[in-house]
């Protein structure tokens, strides 16, 4: 399947997902906290979609690994999310699932793009 259009990539459309997720969680007064997570979320979405308007396979991999990263921050930050009692245990396995699963789709795609000749 040929992908046309940023929004037709599963790992952006899970990273939507996930953006929505993180601003649920909003329910602490800790700002900063909040801020960086959702600051966070909206990198991988952002980076996905940056990446692909970009000229070539080198440059929209590099932006998929800092898609990649981006949701490992997500991942963290819920960790501490739940040690400090912000973040439910069914919030953290919601937003832990989700980024696992971005993470996964950006790898398998990582490697997609490195063999490809879809742009040079």
């Amino acid at each position: 399947m040929k992908i046309n259009r940023f929004e037709d990539i599963e790992s952006w459309k899970e990273a939507r997902l996930l953006v929505a997720d993180v601003y649920k969680l909003s329910c602490c007064n800790d700002r900063g906290f909040n801020g960086q997570i959702q600051r966070a979320a909206i990198s991988v979405m952002s980076n996905i979609a940056e990446g692909f308007e970009r000229g070539s396979n080198r440059e929209f991999t590099q932006y998929l690994i800092i898609a990649r990263g981006s949701a490992a921050e997500v991942k963290s930050l819920a960790y501490a999310g739940m040690d400090i009692g912000y973040i439910s245990t069914d919030a953290f396995r919601t937003v832990f699932g989700r980024c696992t699963k971005i993470i996964g789709l950006l790898n398998g795609f990582i490697s997609f793009l490195k063999k490809s000749d879809r742009k040079k």
